[in-house]
């Protein structure tokens, strides 16, 4: 909704309206200042800030191409009052919704926040300047919906159809020993076994063979080379959740959509408190089958995978390595299109199935923010 009076692309509503207006909502007034317009803010923005003055930019992050883009959102700067007052207003004008995530936006992602060097991540404070930093840790940030009966199962069964869904989430992406480059058996172990062709990718994937962009591991776990880089602390932020519906035969089909933040620094830098922190930022959309055991041959305890597809930023731009890349020291791998530019941790738009993203899908994009 954008102010009637509105000039010269700045909000018409006055000092004296503003506080006229919040006397006589303490009085149970129902009249609100016309808010502004999506223009009027990110003008507003540009004459607060202005362009950034004698600071060298970082080399800006690299990110495989995914099959979804990303939008950066404009945060609008308020009053404390009027956050307290009108919380879910101020979200919907800053493009926020009520579960932290931002609308898709048409057109490339404007420049990223202006955080500055000393919002660099460190190894005390590896979330520093990132959106990540007010985000839970490990599970605590995949949420898990309320369990009602669906297909074949009753509402007990599909709780546990969703928690083991979380439990392979977490096994692919935040086992301490997977994270290390073993092999991920707690996950495995929740894939149904008589599943031919994921069988036969797990063969090949796990294998000391080099992989290609079909078998590469990273299309299901997350694997860093542990005398390339280790992580910062043993916290990884994540954001996202679990939904669920009736499938193909009944079964009941979870898509899990999380979103993992991995700070880390190289592995030679050893306990050096000074050491590089580079964020590895993976987006993951897995959908899990629940078969009914009387139609479809399965172990119990165990799901059938339909799909998967992954983004990443700052996880290498080369071919397939069967490990995360943090590029240290560099910008990344070749150059990347300045218009080409995503923000990683935009989670608004969806991300696509269908196979999922390799680490050699070709080609990197510029990540607006790290």
């Amino acid at each position: 909704m954008s102010g009637a009076g509105e000039r010269d692309g700045s909000p018409s509503v006055s000092d004296e309206e503003w506080e006229r207006f919040l006397r006589e909502s303490v009085a149970g007034a129902a009249t609100a200042p016309a808010e502004p317009s999506a223009d009027a803010r990110e003008a507003a923005a540009r004459e607060r800030h202005g362009p950034p003055e004698g600071r060298r930019p970082r080399p800006p992050a690299r990110a495989r191409r995914g099959t979804g883009r990303y939008a950066a959102g404009l945060v609008v700067a308020v009053a404390l009052l009027a956050a307290a007052l009108f919380p879910r207003q101020l979200l919907g004008w800053a493009g926020v919704g009520q579960d932290g995530t931002r609308p898709a936006a048409e057109g490339a992602p404007r420049d990223a926040p202006r955080t500055g060097p000393d919002l660099r991540p460190t190894v005390a404070d590896p979330f520093r300047g990132s959106p990540a930093a007010r985000w839970a840790d490990g599970t605590a940030g995949i949420t898990v919906p309320q369990a009602r009966a669906t297909g074949w199962m009753d509402a007990d069964q599909v709780g546990r159809a969703l928690l083991r869904s979380r439990d392979f989430m977490a096994a692919a992406g935040l086992d301490p020993r997977v994270l290390r480059g073993e092999r991920p058996e707690k996950a495995v172990a929740l894939l149904n076994p008589h599943q031919a062709d994921v069988r036969d990718y797990l063969r090949a994937a796990l294998s000391p063979a080099a992989p290609t962009p079909e078998t590469d591991p990273l299309l299901l776990f997350s694997r860093f080379r542990p005398d390339q880089a280790r992580l910062v602390g043993d916290v990884v932020r994540t954001r996202g959740g679990l939904t669920y519906r009736e499938g193909k035969g009944g079964a009941v089909e979870v898509t899990a959509d999380v979103t993992f933040v991995y700070p880390v620094t190289p592995a030679a830098a050893g306990a050096d408190a000074d050491a590089e922190v580079v964020r590895t930022i993976v987006r993951r959309k897995v959908v899990l089958s629940w078969d009914d055991p009387a139609k479809v041959v399965t172990e119990p305890g165990t799901a059938s995978l339909v799909s998967y597809a992954l983004h990443v930023t700052n996880g290498g731009c080369s071919g397939p390595t069967g490990h995360f890349v943090p590029p240290f020291g560099t910008a990344g791998d070749g150059p990347a299109d300045p218009a080409d530019r995503i923000d990683p941790y935009d989670r608004g738009e969806p991300i696509g199935t269908g196979g999922g993203t390799s680490a050699a899908d070709g080609g990197c994009a510029t990540a607006v923010r790290s």
